[in-house]
């Protein structure tokens, strides 16, 4: 069972730890249900981050670029289509330099979002693997192509936006990071998963200054917000000026819920700060990931991924002549038997061997959702249990 947990509105300064644990604690009694050893509390990275205060204007993130990068011509590679995600820090970096390259990656961005579908590229001829398009030959060859949800033109979005920081654009459309160095060879690159692979082939290829989204803000400017490990990675937009980074040093939170939680109750629970959810949208064929990581801090019990029989194989062959009480018996004997470290047998192939935090990080992503259900805990019961559970 995933229960999504109401709690005040968090302000910079709040003890979060203290307001999870009164919160889950007083739903469990307003609703009748109590807690239970390997319950999942897990907390959204936003709130998280709004009580440490972890926020910085655009224009700290100007200074950062204009020192890291001389503030001339910079290439910005790769980034998503996003006005809550990237916008905010484009605009930042557009201050920060005289002109900026954008090169986008096509057909669509890392996440999924399209600027151009594969089908229009196979019917001009187009390898996205090898042609760079100019502006010019973009428009010629598909027009504008506006976001399927948001209804954005994000080429004409990115260029008017850094037109109006008063800093020149140039668009480019290509998926090999070497492109950029026809262009300039100071680069931002600005992709989650890919970075250290794009930095690299940069740097091999002999780019003067190469920066990650996660080498900007790793360190304060001015007293500003932070996160020394992902930069900018994993920032949403507070307002027109301002950005929320994600958050820094979660692991003495979800550790004192933890003991709060035992200290109330006796039961012990594992706690989890969660972002974005790790699952892709089948309609949109967006890929939700726009964080660094599902989790950026847990509890020891949630280390590692699931250690799971498959059902269906054990009861399609080796229970297979088996039915009623004498195959729930066998199967059940099986999972109490089984060995620590299942990994090759045929008996868990088609588990989802993904880690635990990213399962249970997109189960709460999609109970607490990202708009207005105002449940930013979420209360997991059960996920531990098994067909042998009582």
């Amino acid at each position: 069972m995933s229960r999504g947990i109401r709690c005040p509105i968090i302000r910079e300064g709040d003890d979060l730890a203290r307001i999870v644990t009164d919160s889950v604690l007083e739903a469990a009694r307003e609703e009748g249900f109590e807690l239970r050893d390997r319950d999942v509390i897990s907390v959204t990275e936003s709130i998280v981050a709004r009580s440490q205060g972890n926020y910085a204007p655009i224009s700290a993130i100007a200074e950062d670029v204009r020192t890291k990068t001389g503030g001339e011509t910079v290439g910005v590679i790769f980034p998503i289509l996003s006005r809550n995600r990237f916008a905010i820090c484009l605009k930042g970096i557009a201050m920060g330099c005289k002109k900026i390259v954008l090169m986008l990656s096509y057909p669509s961005d890392e996440v999924g979002n399209e600027l151009v579908s594969i089908d229009r590229l196979d019917e001009h001829g187009i390898n996205p693997y090898t042609d760079v398009l100019t502006l010019e030959r973009y428009r010629e060859l598909f027009g504008s192509n506006k976001h399927e949800f948001t209804g954005v033109d994000y080429v004409e979005y990115y260029s008017e936006l850094i037109r109006d920081c008063g800093t020149d654009v140039e668009i480019i459309f290509g998926n090999r990071p070497g492109s950029i160095l026809n262009y300039t060879d100071t680069v931002i690159t600005c992709d989650i998963h890919t970075r250290a692979r794009t930095k690299r082939i940069l740097r091999n290829l002999g780019a003067r200054i190469v920066l990650g989204m996660d080498d900007i803000l790793n360190e304060p400017i001015e007293g500003s917000g932070y996160n020394e490990r992902y930069g900018l990675l994993g920032s949403n937009k507070a307002n027109e000026g301002t950005v929320k980074l994600f958050p820094r040093n979660c692991k003495p939170l979800v550790l004192e819920v933890q003991k709060r939680i035992l200290d109330a109750t006796g039961k012990h629970v594992e706690v989890m700060v969660y972002g974005d959810g790790a699952f892709k949208d089948p309609k949109g064929k967006i890929w939700e990931l726009a964080d660094p990581v599902v989790s950026p801090a847990f509890t020891d019990g949630l280390v590692g991924t699931p250690n799971e029989l498959k059902l269906k194989y054990l009861a399609d062959n080796d229970f297979a002549s088996l039915s009623g009480k004498e195959l729930r018996d066998a199967i059940s004997e099986s999972i109490r038997a089984k060995d620590g470290n299942l990994k090759g047998q045929m008996a868990s192939e088609g588990t989802t061997p993904r880690q635990l935090t990213d399962l249970i990080g997109s189960l709460c992503d999609l109970t607490s959702g990202s708009g207005d259900k105002g449940t930013p805990i979420v209360l997991v019961q059960g996920y531990f249990d098994n067909y042998t559970s009582e």
